[in-house]
């Protein structure tokens, strides 16, 4: 029979959701990995491939999927049209409603809800997580489904298109809606599995919560008070501070530029909480300046710098160096003309940066408020090492749900308070800048020079963040120090004891031992980053470019999902994960492939955000004159497109692996002993007390993200704009 040419991409997945039927185990094997497993398909029932589980395994419902491929595949012998289109498009949701109903229905003890049992009686057989062959199955039902809506005139009767839309919100439904959405709902079951919405009522307006006991002479308040100043007071202080520092870098003197650099890239290259065992070192109880004061004064050394004061100090300096980049692009976009504009009508200086300037400026400083903002509450491992009994959202979800109490409900409704504080404050940025204009870079040329600060701003910016400069390398430095000196406050001698004890190498009589006991969590973590990495850069341009460049029905729901992953703190994605995905049809909790999907997606907004500039930066006449060519829309985004888009795709792959590295918030629930990973293996040194061999280890990490930075400065380059250089 010939196939048209038209028709030739329908086959193709019919033919791919067959083989998912034959050639894979269907469900998920023990050890996860069902790859392994492929030469046993025709065995018994554990590694048995779809088509034997439906007719030799008591499992009649997996033919739901076979029939909705035989649906397709009539359809994919009918000449191309809507009268195609219906065909497919009913093939593709009878696969995908049985298979997932039926996967959602039925699990590991038979039917999954107590009425189901109570209406049709015990179920004989029962079904773990999907494995290989039912995803194959489900992704050809899902591509067939969006091929025949294609078919009926939507998308434009792209099939590309329509299979992106749906394939990529697909993912996001499943990864980020359904597991937060999971997780929340948590919160208004009762532990006999009953609903109540008087539970959730008591369980958020809990005491420990929303106490107000500390302003009445109690010791502490609750902790959704705490998340919320401490969110305010980081948002605040790293806002002013990132913008001093972009001014200083723009305008003040090219000088400071470099050491601004280095200042910026210290976070991205450095696990979150190095800065907050720096700062141990320096103020801690054995730390310098205690030991200093007991020295010179006999003051005896005290915990006074844990506690909120030391969260905030420490996330302080994390996070300015974000705060930083983010308005350095914004001070670096404001057009010179508009500021000689406004000094040509006779304005000075100070102010003409106060009603030119700073206005500009608006939509950085709500940016980098909001980045603050959701970093500190996502934030876990400052809190944790530096926090002492100030207790947070973030801390406390994680001894909710890996504590004694295993209290899954509480760490629901905390997940719930977390998620409304972000989505607020979210909404509120978008509301206050949503409709009004910032556009001051255009395809026009703009040869103007930069205004200078005006002499009073200078000084005091200045005056405000050199010192502080100066002040955060001291922090690394100690932090860097603390891995070569055998005991931070009693011994200083230099030694690599820390190191060896991490990274031992021997020579065994079988070859080469890594005998460190860091070896196993370093090569975990980088195997796992390294897989992610291109999956979230190649994801967010896909997303990025069907923001940008396609329109459809339910593109603002897309949207929403695709933010929504840059809004929900990644202590809430990780309790969402370990909620969502215990259970069949999606069985991935202990494995390894449940710590790449996070870090796929909850570093996903990087590639959304690299791409979507990018994309702006592109005249779309460039796809439209290759369409016009009679390329499809994958040719025009391989040969125009994608060529064009280099700088964003190595940005998005260097900068989500080295955030894959580093993260600590998303993940500290879904490790187990066999996939270890370097921020839990720290983190479980600092909570032993070894800050030595933490450290050092830390100081491993550092060296490998500076390579990784170095490398995409060097293939990426600075952005330039046109302008002439300002002296």
């Amino acid at each position: 029979m010939m196939v048209s040419a038209p028709n030739r991409p329908l086959w193709a997945w019919v033919a791919l959701g067959v083989l998912g039927y034959l050639a894979f185990p269907w469900y998920l094997q023990q050890d996860g990995n069902g790859l392994l497993a492929l030469g046993q398909v025709f065995a018994d029932a554990p590694t048995a491939n779809g088509l034997l589980q439906a007719a030799a395994y008591g499992r009649p419902w997996l033919w739901a999927g076979l029939l909705g491929l035989a649906l397709a595949g009539v359809g994919a012998a009918l000449p191309a049209g809507r009268r195609q289109g219906a065909v497919l498009a009913a093939g593709g949701a009878l696969g995908l409603a049985g298979l997932l109903a039926s996967g959602f229905a039925i699990g590991a003890r038979g039917w999954s809800y107590d009425w189901m049992n109570a209406a049709w009686g015990e179920l004989g057989a029962r079904q773990p997580g999907m494995g290989w062959g039912g995803f194959v199955a489900l992704s050809a039902l899902l591509v067939l489904l969006s091929f025949g809506i294609a078919r009926r005139g939507f998308f434009k009767g792209d099939l590309f298109v329509a299979a992106a839309a749906l394939g990529c919100g697909s993912l996001l439904g499943l990864f980020i809606v359904f597991p937060v959405l999971k997780a929340l709902s948590a919160a208004v079951f009762t532990e006999d599995g009953a609903l109540s919405l008087t539970v959730l009522w008591d369980r958020v307006a809990h005491e420990r919560n929303f106490g107000l006991a500390c302003l009445g002479g109690g010791q502490r308040c609750g902790v959704a008070w705490n998340t919320l100043f401490l969110g305010l007071m980081t948002a605040t202080s790293t806002t002013v501070l990132g913008s001093f520092m972009a001014l200083i870098a723009e305008r003040a003197s090219r000088r400071y530029a470099r050491p601004l650099n280095v200042v910026a890239m210290l976070p991205i290259i450095t696990p979150p909480f190095v800065v907050g065992l720096g700062l141990i070192l320096l103020f801690g109880r054995a730390g310098v300046f205690n030991q200093f004061l007991e020295y010179a004064f006999g003051i005896t050394p005290t915990r006074w710098f844990y506690g909120w004061l030391g969260v905030w100090v420490a996330q302080t300096f994390a996070f300015t160096p974000i705060a930083f980049m983010i308005m350095r692009g914004v001070v670096q976009g404001v057009a010179p003309s508009l500021e000689e504009a406004a000094q040509t009508l006779r304005a000075s200086p100070h102010r003409t940066f106060m009603t030119v300037t700073l206005p500009l400026l608006k939509p950085g400083l709500a940016n980098a408020f909001l980045v603050g903002f959701i970093e500190s509450m996502a934030d876990f491992g400052n809190p944790i090492v530096v926090g002492g009994q100030f207790s947070v959202l973030s801390t406390e979800i994680f001894f909710a749900i890996v504590g004694a109490q295993y209290d899954q409900g509480r760490a629901a409704s905390l997940a719930c308070i977390l998620t409304l504080f972000a989505l607020a404050v979210f909404a509120l940025q978008r509301g206050l800048l949503g409709k009004q204009g910032f556009t001051t870079v255009s395809g026009k040329g703009d040869a103007g020079l930069a205004m200078p600060l005006p002499t009073g701003v200078r000084r005091v910016v200045q005056a405000v963040a050199l010192p502080w400069m100066a002040f955060t390398l001291v922090v690394y430095l100690f932090a860097l120090a603390g891995g070569f000196v055998q005991t931070w406050g009693r011994d200083y001698t230099v030694t690599l004891r820390h190191f060896h004890t991490a990274f031992a190498v021997e020579w065994g009589p079988f070859g080469i031992v890594w005998a460190g006991t860091a070896w196993n969590s370093f090569f975990t973590t980088l195997t796992l980053a390294a897989i992610a990495a291109p999956l979230t850069a190649t994801l967010g341009i896909a997303i990025a470019w069907l923001l940008a460049r396609t329109e459809f029905r339910g593109q603002g729901a897309f949207e929403f999902a695709a933010l929504l992953a840059f809004a929900i703190p990644g202590t809430v994605l990780g309790v969402s994960y370990i909620l969502a995905f215990n259970v069949p049809p999606f069985e991935l909790t202990g494995t390894a492939l449940i710590i790449v999907l996070c870090f796929l997606f909850r570093n996903l907004p990087v590639g959304v955000r690299a791409g979507t500039a990018a994309f702006k930066q592109l005249d779309r006449s460039l796809d439209e004159a290759s369409l016009m060519l009679r390329a499809g829309s994958v040719q025009t985004l391989r040969h125009v497109v994608l060529p064009l888009l280099k700088p964003a795709l190595v940005a998005a792959l260097v900068y989500s692996f080295v955030r894959a590295i580093t993260t600590v918030s998303a993940v500290i629930f879904l490790v187990t002993a066999e996939h270890e990973l370097a921020t839990t293996y720290i983190i479980g040194r600092v909570g032993n007390g070894d800050y030595g061999v933490a450290l050092a280890y830390c100081t491993v990490l550092i060296v490998l993200m500076s390579a990784a930075t170095g490398l995409i400065q060097w293939l990426v380059g600075e952005r330039r704009l046109g302008r002439r250089p300002g002296h």
